[in-house]
């Protein structure tokens, strides 16, 4: 149920923790991602599908519209097609999510196709990871030169890292890096 006395509804404040988020969020799709379940999946900095996944907002079907979802969606997928599907409520397959770039990899195995994305992940520095998503986050919603700016003092901030300084000693030595996840 929801309390109309609180000024955030339970989702929005899923969808705004998920958007601070500093940890890698992946999206596993199994089957139907449909409502409010879009709206997990689009704050997802990542995301992986079964082939036979399903995409959809159907809310215009009952008598509502995906407004919050709206927030995330926006920016994920081609404007034409958003409003295909939220005045249609109309679902799209896992091969059209994957060409709109609302997923990242359709897979038959979609847990062995999940198992190597992480793979792809555990082995980079996590102070890096950590703070990149911060700062593609921020800049995201920035002018290119406020961004520009953002970015050229986040630069220093990277390097002063123990990982950063772990990388580069592990990149003369060529040796695989030790990270410390600082």
């Amino acid at each position: 149920t929801t309390d109309y006395s609180e000024p955030h509804g339970h989702l929005a404040q899923v969808l705004r923790v998920a958007k601070a988020s500093t940890v890698p969020l992946i999206a596993r799709v199994g089957g139907a991602c449909m409502a409010g379940g879009m709206g997990l999946m689009s704050m997802c900095d990542m995301a992986v599908a079964s082939s036979h996944a399903v995409f959809g907002l159907p809310e215009v079907k009952v008598g509502v519209f995906p407004a919050q979802v709206l927030s995330v969606l926006q920016h994920l997928i081609p404007r034409r097609k958003l409003s295909e599907m939220c005045l249609t409520g109309e679902p799209i397959t896992a091969a059209e999510a994957l060409t709109y770039g609302l997923v990242n990899y359709v897979d038959d195995d979609v847990d062995a196709k999940l198992q190597w994305l992480l793979e792809r992940l555990l082995d980079k520095s996590p102070a890096a990871i950590r703070r990149g998503l911060y700062t593609m986050k921020k800049a995201e919603a920035m002018s290119f030169e406020e961004s520009m700016s953002f970015t050229e003092s986040q630069i220093a901030l990277f390097t002063l890292t123990e990982d950063a300084k772990e990388g580069q000693k592990a990149f003369q030595e060529k040796r695989k890096p030790q990270w410390v996840g600082h």
